[in-house]
Formats: C-alpha cells, sequence, structure tokens
C-alpha cells in the first residue's frame, strides 16, 4: 500500500496491537476475526446484518481485484461472514501474507463503508474500534 490515509493508518495499528509483538498467523486470524465481529455488532444495528454481509463481501471480492496476491485467499472466503472459517483460511498463510489481507480487508470494508454512509458517520460509527484503550492488552500479552 503507498501512502495510507490518516484512518487507513489507525486501521493498520489497531490490527498490530490486537496482534501482539509476537505475531504468528493464529493471533492475526483472531485479530482480524475480533475486529470484523467488532464492526458487525457496530453496523447491524444501522444497516442491518444483510448490509454487513453484503459489505464484507463486497470487500473481499475488491481485496481480490485489487491485490491479486490476495486472490487464492479470498476466493476460498465463504459467502458469509463466516468469522470460524475466516480465521482457519487466513492461519493457512504465512505470517507476512495473513497480516497484509487482513490490512486491506479492513481498510477496504472501511472505505467501502465510507462510500456508502460517508467519512463523518463511518469515523463516528467505528472511531473506538481504532483507538486501543490504555486497558486493553494485545491478545499475546499474558495477565500475571
Amino acid at each position: 500500500m503507498s501512502t495510507l490515509s490518516e484512518e487507513s493508518r489507525q486501521i493498520v495499528a489497531s490490527l498490530a496491537h490486537r496482534v501482539g509483538p509476537n505475531a504468528d498467523t493464529a493471533s492475526v486470524a483472531q485479530a482480524i476475526a475480533s475486529i470484523l465481529q467488532d464492526m458487525d455488532a457496530a453496523l447491524t444495528p444501522i444497516i442491518g446484518q444483510q448490509g454487513v454481509t453484503a459489505l464484507y463481501r463486497r470487500s473481499v471480492h475488491l481485496c481480490a481485484s485489487t491485490h491479486p496476491r490476495l486472490a487464492g485467499t479470498c476466493d476460498k472466503v465463504p459467502a458469509g461472514m463466516d468469522l470460524i472459517a475466516l480465521k482457519s483460511i487466513i492461519v493457512e498463510q504465512s505470517d507476512i501474507d495473513a497480516l497484509f489481507f487482513g490490512e486491506v480487508l479492513l481498510i477496504t470494508f472501511y472505505e467501502l463503508l465510507t462510500t456508502l454512509i460517508g467519512p463523518s458517520l463511518t469515523e463516528r460509527l467505528l472511531r473506538g474500534m481504532w483507538e486501543p484503550s490504555l486497558s486493553d492488552t494485545p491478545s499475546q500479552e499474558t495477565s500475571p
């Protein structure tokens, strides 16, 4: 990705924070699924479950068409927003490809939503997902 918008940088930083310092495909898969689950929870009351699923499917399609290296991964993603199946597909990738897929998918989803409902409403609906609180711990850290 060339120059990233401020929102894109926040998405990438949030994903990196959730993955933690020892990124492996399992932690990347869990972080991506967790963010998508949070997005689903925030957006379903506004656009409905079918609307969220349609955005998700379109985002997956756009990932494959704009980043050919992701086409094989995207082709395996199921039609619905099945996060368990998505995680199983992500863990089959290399660590770098899994993280790249997550970044591209989440940024594409955000940008697509922005084109539909506008940047202001998108930012208000999803702002909390990109701002990790001080009490959040990355998935790799353990509490004493």
